[in-house]
């Protein structure tokens, strides 16, 4: 028998068993978890440094390997120092004892820790983006005019694969997002602190070295990527609003690093509205310019003497759009929390003296982080829902609301409500809107979601683009489909006059050269427009829905004078235009929402001449006439003075 069973099984064939690959890994390193101020000071040193864990911007992931700077797929780090003529060697994160070691260990003084830190804070913004949005991030390309005297004679797109990011580039206060340069500058500079501060007088402080600096700076960038026309004050909360959404994730990201969570909570018992280490941005930054506190803190949030409406001052007015945002998130939080702070205390809700139990500190960090996370990604999901120009903070917290309903059909812990009632303390409502519900601030979706001209432009969109991991090849094809669309839409405006007004452009809007003057004139019922951008989205909802979705933004622009006669003597683009959020699901073709910008609007008209000449909002007049132009037409550095102003702003 045994015999048998041998010759049976010596009979069977050898199966080979398949061995799985492994998971994509990460790269881990070491970083400030805020900046060097806390290591200063023995209450705070165990929260002084964390490790962050970014993407494998590396093969085989990527088609290029990672290469010492770090220069990877994303970002390149360029450490040159104009003010003490040095360049600095290139850190190589891929060199066996780093990466053993999760990178350089936090240094002040090490130029390679600061490229470590710059790089590795950039990487995770960049994730938290692209998580939010549920696609691969582009950086704002240069362009080109054709210059071929035909339809086609429009800007030419080129791609900016690299973000450059220069750790010490400037021997001053001030750290900066270059549209110009496509490019982060990080400033270095004496303190200016009291003897009583945790940044000792005179000694270096670096911007790169400040997580919130470089969180907001590559916030900066990354919404020029979606949003180019942003950067053009055409109203005033155009130049608040790219402040305060990038004060808004570098604060929300302090929420990422679960120890420094952890010990603020313990801390402060669970009160987020108490000062401290979550509520403020670059604490050590604002030591250094004299400030004596962090550069803004929004812990303690107090609408008394903040009306919205009446604050220009652009970081001032940005901040009351991060206090509206921070305070629903609290009360976010609050709400989630409430039953663990019932058991805890047999229901009196009334927390006792002395120190909170480690159990109840690590449950109120985890639904603490969780809350900010889910915050941070409704913000910014809701950049595909903002008109492609002149956004105001009403139309923002309108593309909240919708975009969240759209992931979240049952509003369980009321995130809704809370942004509705935080924005409504702070005086931020959008002007049409009689009442305050989730049915009236939603954006509207059109009478016809299926008009015929939507079926014969849509084939002209290549939908692969999400299939190709190469960020290069991606580029492309969204090149190639906006102007596949845009000739697709030319044809049905030709075929259709109507469809300008449907879309909220003009008829009749001649081609201009840069400096305002008609290049060549439409004869009428033609128009020139734009197609910005088109760009997709696939999602997956918490009840496991799968969503992909095709925006489609369309600009259109005028030569309007000052003094309403000749361009010659000074003029300002006048820009309308609207965003499209498609369902391409075949068959199902559909226009969801249509975001519009009209043309006809003599209130933003009014508005936008007000900020051009100066008389709504006169420091912002550079960002019309001050300055080197580019190509467009758009001034080259529009955030190098805006940021420089928000030192005499100081603390929010």
């Amino acid at each position: 028998m045994a015999n048998a069973t041998s010759a049976d099984a010596a009979a069977k064939p050898s199966i080979k068993r398949k061995v799985k690959k492994p998971p994509a890994p990460s790269r881990r390193l070491r970083v400030f978890a805020l900046d060097p101020s806390l290591g200063k000071s023995l209450d705070s040193l165990s929260v002084n440094d964390t490790t962050l864990v970014v993407p494998w911007d590396d093969q085989p992931l990527t088609k290029d390997a990672l290469r010492p700077g770090p220069v990877g797929e994303y970002l390149e780090v360029v450490d040159i120092d104009p003010a003490s003529n040095k360049i600095y060697d290139p850190v190589d994160l891929n060199d066996l004892k780093l990466m053993a070691q999760d990178g350089w260990p936090p240094s002040e003084g090490n130029p390679q820790f600061h490229q470590q830190m710059v790089y590795a804070v950039a990487m995770t913004t960049i994730l938290h983006f692209e998580q939010a949005l549920g696609r691969k991030m582009l950086w704002s390309p240069r362009f080109a005019s054709t210059g071929d005297g035909t339809d086609a004679d429009k800007m030419k797109a080129y791609e900016v694969r690299r973000l450059r990011l220069y750790p010490h580039a400037l021997r001053t206060d001030n750290a900066y997002y270059s549209p110009d340069k496509k490019a982060l500058l990080f400033g270095y500079f004496p303190s200016a602190s009291s003897s009583s501060d945790a940044t000792a007088p005179g000694t270096m402080v670096f911007s790169c070295v400040s997580s919130d600096i470089i969180a907001h700076e590559m916030t900066h960038a990354l919404l020029d990527g979606l949003h180019r026309r942003f950067e053009e004050a055409s109203n005033l909360d155009v130049p608040a609003f790219h402040e305060g959404f990038a004060d808004t994730v570098a604060l929300f990201q302090h929420f990422t690093i679960t120890e420094l969570v952890r010990f603020e909570i313990a801390r402060v018992r669970g009160d987020l509205s108490a000062e401290g280490l979550l509520g403020g941005l670059a604490k050590q930054f604002g030591e250094g310019i004299g400030s004596r506190a962090p550069l803004r803190d929004y812990a303690k949030a107090s609408n008394e003497g903040s009306r919205y409406p009446e604050v220009t001052e652009p970081h001032a007015r940005g901040s009351i759009l991060v206090y509206a945002v921070y305070d629903a998130f609290r009360k976010i939080v609050a709400r989630r929390t409430a039953d663990l702070i019932r058991i805890a205390t047999g229901g009196s809700g009334v927390l006792p003296g002395g120190a909170l139990h480690p159990d109840l500190v690590n449950r109120l960090t985890a639904e603490t982080c969780k809350t900010a996370k889910h915050a941070l990604q409704i913000c910014i999901r809701a950049l595909d829902y903002c008109p492609p120009v002149d956004i105001t903070f009403g139309e923002y917290l309108r593309a909240l609301i919708t975009a969240d309903i759209d992931m979240v059909a049952n509003d369980h812990y009321g995130y809704r409500v809370a942004f509705m009632e935080s924005f409504r303390k702070w005086g931020i409502l959008p002007p049409d809107v009689r009442t305050i519900s989730e049915e009236t601030l939603s954006w509207n979706t059109p009478a016809d979601q299926k008009p015929a001209w939507l079926r014969d432009v849509l084939p002209s969109i290549d939908v692969r683009w999400n299939r190709n991991p190469d960020r290069s090849a991606i580029f492309k094809l969204q090149d190639d489909n906006r102007w596949k669309l845009w000739r697709a839409l030319n044809q049905q405006f030709r075929e259709h006059p109507s469809l300008y007004a449907e879309l909220g452009l003009d008829i009749g809007v001649p081609l201009y050269h840069a400096d305002g003057t008609i290049k060549q004139a439409r004869p009428a019922p033609q128009s020139t427009f734009e197609v910005h951008s088109v760009r997709p989205a696939r999602r997956i909802t918490p009840d496991g829905e799968y969503r992909s979705e095709i925006v489609v933004t369309i600009a259109q622009r005028r030569a309007v004078p000052i003094d309403g006669n000749d361009v010659k003597n000074g003029f300002f683009w006048f820009r309308c235009g609207a965003t499209l959020i498609i369902d391409p699901t075949d068959g199902e073709e559909s226009i969801r929402y249509l975001i519009i910008k009209s043309s006809e609007s003599e209130t933003r008209l009014a508005v936008q001449k007000e900020m051009a000449t100066g008389t709504l909002l006169s420091p912002l007049r550079a960002l019309y006439f001050g300055g080197r132009t580019k190509v467009d037409g758009t001034v080259a550095e529009p955030f190098a003075s805006l940021h420089a102003s928000a030192l005499e702003y100081g603390n929010g």
